[in-house]
């Protein structure tokens, strides 16, 4: 492979990425050619090292979203590290994929029911010195503040399982980052020496 096709397959891989990380990609890449060069080795010898740059492309996306994810621990940065990671296990995909959708519908479900219950417990709360519900309008003020308790400890146990989770995603995207780098390196030590 050449030169340009490697890059041009790498940058087409990283689409969807800031400009600027794209850039210091491209720049890094661009970096190994000349320095190949200077030593003698030919664009397909370089393109050997580096590996297949579709592959690369998928583990330099997942890296980022990790990166991403440990800086800003917010909705948007979990899914990018989560569709990286995802992306970056294409075959895992097919044993992954239905066990995390469960899941995230499971977590979701909960909660939705702490939002519901939340403003539930905030209704029995309001309604219960107009009305005469059993136990009087005291009983349903207590009442209704045990729901919303309830429901905000189970709002807070459900961001914490999120997390968790999340975490746990980011770490089995390293672990298998880990696994795969072995693999891509002798290719690269091979092609230096």
């Amino acid at each position: 492979m050449t030169r340009q096709a490697f890059l041009a397959r790498l940058r087409e891989g990283l689409a969807g990425l800031p400009a600027h990380t794209i850039a210091e990609i491209m720049a890094d890449y661009e970096t190994h050619f000349t320095e190949g060069e200077a030593a003698g080795r030919s664009e397909a010898e370089v393109t050997a090292a580096l590996g297949d740059p579709d592959r690369l492309a998928r583990e330099l996306r997942a890296e980022h979203g990790l990166r991403r994810w440990e800086e800003q621990r917010n909705p948007s940065s979990a899914g990018a590290a989560v569709l990286a990671i995802l992306g970056l296990g294409a075959i895992d995909i097919l044993f992954l994929l239905p066990i995390l959708m469960g899941v995230a519908m499971t977590i979701f479900g909960f909660g939705v029911a702490a939002v519901v219950g939340f403003f539930a417990g905030g209704m029995v709360f309001a309604a219960g010195p107009f009305t005469d519900p059993p136990g009087g309008p005291m009983a349903a003020i207590f009442f209704g503040l045990g729901i919303m308790g309830g429901s905000a400890s189970l709002g807070a146990l459900v961001t914490i399982v999120t997390i968790g989770l999340v975490n746990a995603l980011v770490w089995y995207g390293r672990l298998h980052y880990r696994v795969l780098k072995p693999a891509l390196e002798p290719q690269a030590s091979g092609g230096v020496q």
